[in-house]
């Protein structure tokens, strides 16, 4: 059986509750789901229910917009040559294709793009790059989704006359990179209100800066949207502000007029109904990921780009290879280094992971790290060996901050970066097993006894009786999902199994027709959840669960995708 989750009711403020139910006239359940999204009154649920690409901030507050505006516009003036830069991920890929095809719109002019190769460059902007940016004659390189911890390489651009404007989204460093411009919001200075874009966000802002200093209407940066929707949801950003209206807006364009690329991505992943915010991070991002993980991902900004349904298809169908290719490379590594783990009576007692093999492909460590914490909850990093050097990924456990645990090694390492649940670093592979030791010393006294055990956050507890059409239209409202907006996760107590129709299907997951004393009904299924079976058989249980709509031959009724479920606290044994 799968070690127990902490299930957590999340604290709200109940006069909010009140404020909003008196308000709204909508079920309690709502309202406590509402302000626990921060939203206090009718005016906010207004625009919360309702975002408009209107409540979009100024793209100027942002810290060297001007300034990189200018020199961009100054640059077509005098006919320069432009290289855009970016990232071999979702979001550096996205980037790069919103970019160069709206700057290629406007401008005539000689125009390059660049992705780095990720086993022979590495992340971020590399030597090579700048090389080949000087060798072709670019004078102005614009970074999407990279650039601000690149201080000596772009001193180094900057001495061969190449200005460089920085677009990233990921945390500075006390040091920043002597670039012509910086658009960071979480630089310490910048003042612009927002600070979880992505990659691509910012790269959008960019473009909706030079239409407006261009005059241009916002329609030709506003038919880049998907692309945006894409990268948010890749890269798992916050779905709240300005990132929730750029996902609305760009799920909404990704289904009324798609780009060729997605429709066509779409097909080969046998989605049929709309597309979801889900439906990007589960079908579109890991074929768009696979071609920087398996080969080559300057392929993906050609898909985004391709307007050719011939090419198109060619271009789909090596990114569906490649993904292919990624799933069998992830379950053969994943096999592997579990082997390691429950083989080495030492691992039982760690607080942390660090695993390194140099046959390892470097493509799907991050992947590997993550499938790893599935089964020892704990932070943990993943190494391969590139160029002579130990590089990997590094995924954390809810509540702890492995960017800052790496950050304490950083002595050792020769490069590192990331976030506050996923890093990436490098290092000489003479320095990982003292690496492994001090980071394994950083995380036992640094981490608590909560953060070692999985958490399940829960919105409400309601009966099952409200769990009706009426409840789900409005739940649909709040979406897109995502970090900070995630699908709300509800829970009933006291259920039964109906008339013994809950069953075991394939050996692990788990299927549920439950009831509750009031006589309502609910079906479901529970992915993996198959060892909880008992639990149902014997009753009464409580269950977690999201709400979600089964449609069958043109009939949609509810069902519940089940989280988790325990014995209930009123069963006598």
């Amino acid at each position: 059986m799968k070690p127990d989750k902490r299930w957590t009711l999340k604290p709200v403020d109940e006069a909010t509750v009140n404020e909003l139910q008196t308000a709204l006239n909508i079920h309690p359940a709502l309202c406590r789901i509402l302000a626990l999204r921060g939203i206090k009154n009718y005016e906010e649920a207004k625009l919360f229910f309702r975002p408009e690409l209107s409540q979009l901030h100024d793209p100027f507050l942002m810290k060297g917009m001007q300034k990189a505006v200018e020199r961009i516009s100054t640059a077509i003036e005098w006919h320069e040559r432009i290289m855009v830069y970016g990232d071999y991920d979702v979001d550096g890929t996205t980037s790069v294709a919103l970019m160069y095809s709206f700057l290629k719109a406007n401008y005539k002019g000689e125009m390059g793009y660049y992705i780095p190769h990720r086993y022979r460059e590495g992340y971020g902007i590399s030597k090579q790059g700048i090389d080949f940016a000087h060798g072709n004659g670019y004078t102005l390189m614009i970074t999407l989704d990279c650039g601000i911890k690149s201080v000596e390489i772009i001193a180094y651009a900057q001495s061969l006359g190449i200005d460089v404007i920085v677009c990233d989204h990921h945390l500075p460093d006390a040091q920043i990179p002597p670039a012509y411009a910086i658009l960071n919001p979480k630089q310490v200075d910048c003042k612009y209100p927002y600070k979880e874009l992505s990659g691509c966000g910012i790269g959008f802002k960019l473009a909706s800066a030079l239409a407006i200093h261009w005059k241009l209407p916002m329609e030709s940066v506003y038919q880049y949207l998907d692309l945006v929707a894409t990268s948010i949801a890749a890269d798992i950003v916050p779905m709240d502000g300005e990132n929730r209206i750029l996902a609305y807006y760009g799920i909404r364009r990704i289904n009324e007029s798609p780009c060729l690329a997605i429709s066509t991505l779409k097909e080969l992943g046998g989605v049929t109904k709309a597309l979801s915010i889900s439906d990007l991070v589960f079908v579109i991002g890991p074929r768009v990921n696979a071609a920087g993980r398996m080969d080559d991902a300057r392929k993906a900004v050609e898909f985004f780009m391709e307007t050719d349904p011939e090419k198109i298809g060619a271009l789909a169908a090596a990114l569906h290879s490649d993904n292919d290719d990624r799933k069998e490379v992830d379950k053969s590594i994943t096999e592997e280094a579990l082997g390691i783990l429950n083989d080495d009576p030492d691992e039982a007692n760690r607080k942390s992971t660090v695993l390194f093999r140099a046959h390892w492909h470097k493509g799907v460590v991050g992947i590997v790290a993550s499938r790893l914490i599935d089964h020892f909850y704990r932070p943990t990093i993943v190494l391969t060996s590139a160029n002579g050097k130990a590089t990997g990924s590094a995924r954390s456990v809810s509540g702890f901050n492995i960017y800052e645990a790496i950050h304490e090694c950083r002595d050792l390492l020769d490069n590192y970066g990331g976030h506050f649940y996923a890093a990436g670093m490098t290092m000489g592979e003479d320095k990982v097993a003292e690496f492994k030791a001090r980071f394994e010393t950083i995380v036992a006294s640094t981490i608590t006894a909560d953060q070692q055990v999985p958490e399940i956050e829960i919105d409400a507890e309601v009966p099952l009786s409200v769990v009706k059409p009426a409840l789900n239209n409005i739940l649909k409202q709040l979406e897109p999902f995502g970090p900070g907006n995630m699908k709300p996760i509800f829970m009933t107590r006291d259920l039964y199994d109906y008339q013994g129709k809950s069953n075991v299907v394939k050996e692990q997951h788990l299927r549920i027709v439950a009831h509750q004393h009031n006589g309502a009904i609910i079906e479901g299924i529970g992915f993996g959840l198959s060892d909880r079976y008992e639990f149902v058989r014997e009753g009464p249980f409580d269950m977690l669960y999201n709400i979600e709509e089964n449609e069958y031959n043109g009939t949609i009724r509810l069902q519940v995708k089940v989280v988790d479920i325990r014995k209930s606290a009123s069963r006598k044994n």
